[in-house]
């Protein structure tokens, strides 16, 4: 005699299949958020380096400094300078590191770039 409806069994792996389903989509979800925070700090980096960078090439910031924080929004990044000569005489190589976060992480953004020594102090 054939019954008709579910099982309690039946209900029970259903349940548990439902359940690894959703515990693996909420891992997905907290990876992608991390992922999301991360190209977000990237990005604003980026940003910061370049700002940084044209005020220095505009003569707006000078190079008297070679590091220290961002000023507030931004105070939890920092930058720093590296000055290094360059193949072409009276330009030196600027390169400019944004990081932020614990310093052992390295988090960071590098750019590159050429200013002539007439900038520099």
């Amino acid at each position: 005699m054939a019954k008709d409806g579910f099982t309690l069994l039946e209900i029970m792996i259903a349940l548990a299949i439902v359940a690894i389903a959703l515990v693996s989509l909420l891992g997905l979800m907290q990876r992608s958020i991390l992922a999301s925070d991360q190209a977000q700090r990237i990005t604003r980096a980026t940003l910061l380096a370049e700002e940084k960078l044209a005020r220095i090439e505009a003569g707006i910031d000078s190079i008297d400094r070679l590091e220290g924080p961002f000023d507030a929004p931004d105070s939890g990044y920092r930058w720093k300078i590296a000055l290094q000569p360059a193949p072409v005489p009276g330009v030196r190589q600027l390169e400019l590191t944004v990081a932020w976060g614990d310093e052992t992480r390295n988090e960071a953004v590098r750019m590159v770039s050429f200013v002539r020594e007439a900038q520099l102090p």
